[in-house]
């Protein structure tokens, strides 16, 4: 009988061990996946604003094309690297975990600001370019739209670090490799350059 009853108490110890561990990898699971959910949708949030980015940009260079004749470098320059990002963009859009494409996405966006940049700078040289109504709405919208991506940036690299410290913390660490939950990837821009947001005041 007293066999028995430890027996009890032993298997009783077990069962309550196993539910407490299983209870555990249930709640790290769920925050796992809570924390994935949350920096994609945060990207989905700089794909927001990075396609006003891109809506705005064709209507700026067909504005520019008017005034700009002797640009068509430039103004061609842009457009490249417009179409690069949009590309980049809809290409994480599909998978926001892979972080590859999600640097894919930062260096088309780099290229992108050079380019308007550049544009920018020629466009000094045309002072009706710079009186025009439609290029100075352009521009305005434009720098509202930078500091958009700005600050959506911010938020999406505050949750991808909340995710990737989750992940690699004991006990964490142990369910996010059985479960395959790879680590995000910043949004981070390499060429300090980059960093600027292009000048879009002609005044």
């Amino acid at each position: 009988m007293t066999l028995l009853i430890a027996v009890l108490v032993v298997l009783g110890i077990l069962a309550l061990i196993v539910l407490v561990v299983g209870g555990m990898g249930v709640g790290i699971y769920n925050r796992l996946v809570a924390l994935r959910n949350e920096f994609k949708n945060q990207f989905a949030q700089i794909d927001v604003q990075l396609k006003r980015r891109h809506d705005l940009i064709p209507n700026l260079v067909e504005t520019a094309k008017g005034y700009m004749a002797h640009e068509r470098g430039t103004l061609d320059e842009v457009v490249a690297a417009r179409n690069g990002a949009v590309a980049a963009r809809q290409q994480a859009s599909v998978d926001t975990t892979d972080p590859t494409a999600i640097q894919k996405v930062a260096a088309a966006e780099g290229v992108l600001t050079q380019s308007l940049g550049r544009l920018f700078a020629v466009a000094e040289a045309y002072p009706d370019l710079k009186a025009n109504q439609t290029m100075l709405q352009l521009q305005n919208e434009l720098t509202d739209t930078e500091n958009r991506v700005s600050l959506a940036r911010q938020a999406y690299n505050e949750s991808v670090r909340n995710y990737n410290t989750q992940r690699e913390i004991f006990p964490n660490s142990v369910l996010a490799g059985m479960f395959n939950f790879a680590p995000a990837a910043l949004y981070e821009i390499t060429d300090p350059g980059d960093r600027e947001v292009p000048k879009v005041s002609f005044t």
